[in-house]
């Protein structure tokens, strides 16, 4: 549906993008993985139309007037409105159905309250969020792209708008969502990109990426850390818990040790970091 082919961007502070390529499908959510200033929002300002490439090309196979919907930094919205008023009001500036059933639709899809009726500026993040996406959806968009949609969230929030981005995609929406927190990413994301000083460094199947890259697992159990079949891997151990690192060997076989041993493991736990994802495969 979307494919970017080795896009490159330069400013004068230097290149923010170096032949970055990436491909978005229906129904499937892409992740987006980078530190802060490591070129995601400038991909999505590519890929929405708003910032030409230096080189590299996008393309897109979709039949809508507006293919791409998108929040990019966080929602434009008008603070003095209610969450009706600012759809209506962007459904008429991007010629979309403006009718009551129809934004009200969108409203509800969100999970916004149609009884809601006082300033967006008295909304939560959350709420703000949704109500971007909301109006990202309007027109009926093939993708969406969402840059960092779950700063400044609680994890009630986090956890709520995951599941939004959930039953997006099974809408057959291709959806692609940028993030510097990897645990977000990890419990919504099909498929990984991890950017690092503009060029993609790693990427593939998000459960397949995290088993190749990371080896240090928090477990947990009665009296785990007595086990010896963990001695040779253990990092700390503390009373029931224990982390260890078992680079060298799947943690499939380490846990099946334990288990033989006696000791049954509660919770497997991977420890992530962006540092360990940043490091690519091959390197």
């Amino acid at each position: 549906m979307l494919n970017a082919i080795k896009l490159s961007k330069s400013y004068k502070s230097g290149k923010v993008l170096d032949a970055v390529s990436i491909a978005l499908e229906p129904g499937k959510i892409s992740g987006l993985l980078g530190r802060n200033g490591a070129g995601k929002t400038t991909l999505f300002k590519i890929l929405c139309g708003l910032v030409t490439p230096d080189s590299g090309e996008v393309h897109i196979a979709s039949k809508q007037a507006k293919p791409i919907g998108a929040v990019i930094e966080e929602p434009g919205l008008y603070p003095y409105l209610n969450a009706y008023e600012n759809l209506k009001l962007f459904a008429q500036i991007q010629a979309a159905p403006a009718d009551r059933t129809s934004l009200e639709n969108y409203l509800t899809q969100v999970g916004l309250p149609l009884d809601r009726k006082d300033p967006v500026r008295n909304f939560s993040m959350g709420m703000k969020q949704r109500l971007g996406i909301a109006i990202a959806l309007l027109n009926a968009p093939d993708m969406l792209i969402l840059d960092e949609p779950f700063s400044g969230l609680d994890p009630t929030g986090v956890a709520s708008l995951i599941q939004l981005i959930k039953t997006l995609a099974q809408q057959n929406i291709a959806i692609l969502v940028s993030s510097h927190l990897m645990a977000e990413l990890q419990k919504s994301c099909d498929y990984l990109y991890v950017i690092d000083q503009g060029k993609i460094v790693n990427e593939g199947p998000t459960q397949t990426l995290l088993n190749a890259l990371i080896s240090v697992y928090t477990l947990t159990g009665t009296a785990i850390e007595k086990a010896q079949s963990l001695q040779p891997y253990v990092l700390h151990a503390e009373t029931n818990t224990v982390t260890i690192n078992c680079e060298h060997v799947p943690i499939s076989a380490v846990l099946r040790s334990t288990l033989e041993e006696g000791y049954e493991v509660h919770s497997c736990v991977p420890n992530i970091s962006l540092e360990q994802l940043i490091i690519p495969l091959n390197a």
